[in-house]
This record gives structure tokens, C-alpha cells and sequence, in this order.
């Protein structure tokens, strides 16, 4: 991915890049493992080449293309953890 300031890369706070960039750079190296190029995922998932070239490059991808992608590489459930915790906003919450 394009390197750009972040204020993440002074201090230790989570921004939408460092998310990003972390994403993608687990991606990148999960796609290698199961030794696909960008070619070859793909075809496997049903998304297009300059989706995944974007998604790597860019940190830029649909949802949809993401599920799709996130599939073909077996990280399907990992969405699953997504929204899981219940905010607390008060004492009252945690009953």
C-alpha cells in the first residue's frame, strides 16, 4: 500500500489506515500461503483481477468482493466476530 502519514505511526491508536494497512498486509500473506497469485485468486473467488490488485495496493474493495476473496482463502468466519460485543455505556448494562 501507498505509505502515508498516519497519525497511528506516532502513536499507538487504531485509525481506519492502520486498520487497513494491518488488513491487507494479513491478506497479502495469506493469500501466499495457499500460494495463489492475484491471477489465480481471482478466478477462485469470482472477483476481478483489478479488484484484488486494488484491494493490495490500495486497501480498496467492495464488501461483496471482500466476502468473496476472504472466502477463497478460508477466512469466512473470521466476519463472524465482527460487531459481537455489546457497548456498555453504564453499569446497567453489564445485568
Amino acid at each position: 500500500m501507498k505509505n502515508k502519514y498516519d497519525i497511528s505511526d506516532f502513536v499507538n491508536v487504531a485509525t481506519e489506515q492502520s486498520i487497513t494497512n494491518g488488513l491487507v498486509e494479513r491478506f497479502i500473506k495469506r493469500r501466499k500461503e495457499y500460494g495463489l497469485t492475484q491471477k489465480e485468486l481471482s478466478i477462485k473467488s469470482d472477483v476481478s483481477y483489478g479488484s484484488i490488485r486494488r484491494f493490495e495496493s490500495q486497501g480498496d474493495i467492495s464488501l461483496k468482493s471482500l466476502l468473496k476473496i476472504s472466502s477463497a482463502i478460508g477466512c469466512l468466519e473470521d466476519f463472524n466476530e465482527l460487531f459481537k460485543h455489546m457497548i456498555v455505556k453504564n453499569i446497567k448494562d453489564l445485568k
